[in-house]
């Protein structure tokens, strides 16, 4: 339900025929945040990751915030995740940690980290 409004966009990245990457950001809605954007479920499968392809698909999605209005980009990560060395070299910025935010498929809580960037 969410890719059919205009606040979501969805890039996806191919080898072959075959997905092996994807990425979404979330625009915020309301008016007071029209500047703003949630970068969400950035995966990479596993047979695919060490290739640059993360790193690609942050640069593709940063430069369709930019064209949609969005300098200001948030997102979410297990502390302690590859993801979150990924976004700081990225150049996000921790702004905090929440303990025991996030349930993994095995029932146990995680701290999850959250960060931003301002583009220009």
């Amino acid at each position: 339900m969410a890719l059919k409004t205009p606040y979501r966009i969805l890039l996806i990245t191919k080898n072959d025929e075959e997905i092996v990457g994807s990425v979404q950001l979330d625009m915020a809605s309301r008016p007071n945040g029209s500047h703003r954007a949630e970068i969400v479920k950035l995966m990479v499968h596993t047979s695919s990751r060490g290739q640059g392809i993360g790193k690609a698909l942050m640069k593709a999605i940063e430069r369709e915030a930019l064209n949609a209005g969005r300098t200001t980009l948030i997102l979410d990560t297990r502390e302690g995740d590859p993801s979150e060395k990924l976004y700081m070299k990225s150049g996000y910025a921790r702004a905090g940690v929440i303990p025991k935010y996030a349930r993994s498929t095995d029932g146990s809580l995680h701290t999850t980290v959250f960060m931003y960037k301002l583009l220009n």
